[in-house]
C-alpha cells in the first residue's frame, strides 16, 4: 500500500498546488487567467478519463505493473512542465501527469477494499481519505513556500523525489492482488467516454473566456451531453461495460457517490478561489499566502483521520449533516470577506471548512462503497473517483467563469473588483454546499451489503 498511497498523495497534491501559482505562470507563461487554469482543469480531465478504464487496465495488466507505469509516466510528466519554456509544454507535461494519477488512484481504494475486513473499513477508508484530503490543502502552503525563494520550476521538481520512492516500493514490494482476466475491449465505449467527458469540461473552460452562449461553449457542451447520454446507454446494456453504472440502483451507493462529488467540487473551488483572493484581492505575498492556508491543512489532515473511525462508531448520517453545516458557515464567512479584511477571520474561515467538508467526504464515501458487494467495491471506487476528478474540473471552470463574471461586474480597483469576483465564486461554492446538506439527509446510518433497489 506505500507505493500506491505515495503515489496518490502526490497526485493529490499536484492537483491544487498550481493555484497559488497560477499569477506568475500567467506572467510567465504570457496568457490570460482563463488560459492558465488549463493546467489545473486539463489534469483533472485526463484523470477523468483514465479512471473509467481503471477496471479494464486491472484485468488486463497486474497491480506491480499498473503502479510501477502510472509512477513512471507521473515523473515524465513533472520533469516536462518543470522543464516547459510555453504554455502548450507545460500543460502537456500536466497531462501526462494525469495519467499516472488516473492509474493509481482507484487502486489504492480498490486494494484496501479487498485486503482489509470489513470491520477495519472505516479507518482503512479513513486513512485513504487523509491521502485525499489531506493532499490538497497542504498543496498550496507548501507551493507558497517553494515561490518564496525558488521559481514556479521547482514546484514539478519537488514531486519527484516522492514519486521515486514509491516507484522503489513498487518495483521492490508490491504484490498483485486482481485477477488477470483479459476482457473484451469496447473501443466505442473508451471513445464515448473520453469525448463527453471532455465535452463537459471544454464547455465549461471556455465560458469564462467566451461567454455561455458562445457558439464554442454551446457546442462543446451539447456533444458532451449527447455523448454521455450513448455512453451511458450503451454502458447499461453491455454484458462487460467498462463503467458498471448498474451500480447506481444501490440507492445507498448514488446518495454517498452524489454527496463525495458535490464535497470535492466544495473543495476544489473554494481552494482555487481562496488561493487567488489572498493574492489579488487582500495583495498577501505568495509565501505568506501558503502560510496562510497552512493551519486549514492541518485541520483538515486531523478531522480526516478521525472521520473515518466515526462511521465504524455511529454510521454515516450524522457526520454527513454535521459536516456540511459546518462547511456551509465556512463558505458563508468567505462570502462575508472584502479587500480589507483581517488574515485572522480568512484562517478562521478556512479551518471551519476543512472541518465540515472531510468530516461529510470520509463518512459518505465510505458509506458508499459499503454498500457494495465483493467485486463490485472495485467498480465503485472506480465510479467515485471517475465522478469527482470530472466534478473537480467542472467546479474549478466554474468557479474561474464566476470570478471573471464578478470582476466585470464592478468598478474600482484591481483589489476591489478580484474580491467582487471572488464573491461570485463562492456563491457557487454556497449553492453546492446547500445542495449537499439537503441530500445528506438520505444517507443510511449503516450501509448495509445487500442492494436496495429503488
Amino acid at each position: 500500500m506505500v507505493a500506491m498511497l505515495l503515489g496518490a498523495f502526490v497526485g493529490m497534491l499536484s492537483e491544487t498546488s498550481l493555484n497559488i501559482a497560477l499569477p506568475k505562470l500567467i506572467l510567465s507563461l504570457h496568457v490570460n487567467m482563463a488560459t492558465i487554469q488549463w493546467l489545473v482543469t486539463g489534469y483533472m480531465l485526463v484523470i477523468g478519463i483514465i479512471l473509467p478504464l481503471s477496471s479494464l487496465i486491472s484485468k488486463w495488466f497486474t497491480t506491480r505493473q499498473i503502479v510501477v507505469f502510472g509512477l513512471s509516466v507521473f515523473i515524465i510528466g513533472a520533469i516536462i512542465s518543470a522543464c516547459a519554456g510555453s504554455f502548450p509544454i507545460g500543460l502537456a507535461g500536466r497531462m501526462i501527469q494525469g495519467i499516472g494519477t488516473g492509474l493509481i488512484l482507484p487502486l489504492m481504494f480498490a486494494v484496501a477494499m479487498q485486503i482489509f475486513p470489513p470491520q477495519k473499513l472505516g479507518a482503512v477508508l479513513g486513512i485513504c481519505a487523509l491521502v485525499i484530503m489531506f493532499a490538497p490543502a497542504i498543496g498550496p502552503t507548501l507551493t507558497g513556500l517553494i515561490l518564496a525563494k525558488l521559481s514556479w520550476r521547482w514546484i514539478f521538481w519537488f514531486f519527484i523525489p516522492f514519486l521515486a520512492i514509491a516507484l522503489i516500493f513498487a518495483i521492490t514490494s508490491l504484490d498483485n492482488v486482481n485477477n488477470i482476466t483479459k476482457p473484451h475491449v469496447d473501443w466505442l465505449s473508451i471513445i464515448e467516454s473520453a469525448v463527453g467527458f471532455s465535452g463537459l469540461v471544454i464547455g465549461a473552460s471556455l465560458s469564462s473566456r467566451d461567454g455561455w452562449l458562445s457558439v464554442p461553449v454551446l457546442s462543446a457542451l451539447v456533444i458532451g451531453v449527447v455523448v454521455l447520454g450513448v455512453y451511458v446507454h450503451r454502458q447499461l446494456h453491455l454484458e462487460e461495460p467498462i463503467l458498471n453504472l448498474r451500480l447506481f440502483k444501490t440507492s445507498a451507493f448514488t446518495t454517498g457517490a452524489l454527496l463525495v462529488m458535490l464535497d470535492f467540487g466544495i473543495i476544489l473551488s473554494a481552494m482555487y478561489l481562496l488561493a487567488n483572493y489572498l493574492q489579488n484581492g487582500l495583495m498577501v505575498p505568495v509565501a505568506l499566502t501558503g502560510i496562510i492556508m497552512l493551519p486549514g491543512g492541518i485541520i483538515n489532515a486531523i478531522t480526516s483521520a478521525l472521520a473515518g473511525r466515526l462511521y465504524d462508531n455511529i454510521g454515516a448520517r450524522k457526520p454527513a449533516i454535521i459536516g456540511f453545516i459546518i462547511a456551509l458557515i465556512g463558505a458563508i464567512m468567505f462570502a462575508c470577506a472584502s479587500d480589507h479584511s483581517s488574515i485572522a477571520f480568512i484562517i478562521a474561515a478556512h479551518v471551519i471548512l476543512m472541518i465540515g467538508c472531510p468530516l461529510a467526504m470520509s463518512s459518505s464515501q465510505t458509506s458508499a462503497l459499503n454498500s457494495l458487494t465483493g467485486l463490485e467495491s472495485a467498480d465503485g471506487s472506480t465510479i467515485l473517483n471517475t465522478l469527482q476528478q470530472i466534478v473537480g474540473a467542472l467546479a474549478t471552470a466554474l468557479a474561474t467563469s464566476f470570478l471573471e463574471l464578478g470582476r466585470a461586474n464592478i468598478s474600482g480597483n484591481g483589489a476591489v473588483r478580484f474580491t467582487n469576483g471572488f464573491h461570485y465564486g463562492i456563491y457557487f461554492t454556497i449553492v453546492l454546499v446547500v445542495i449537499a446538506l439537503i441530500l445528506s439527509f438520505r444517507l443510511q446510518d449503516r450501509a448495509k451489503n445487500t442492494k436496495d433497489i429503488n
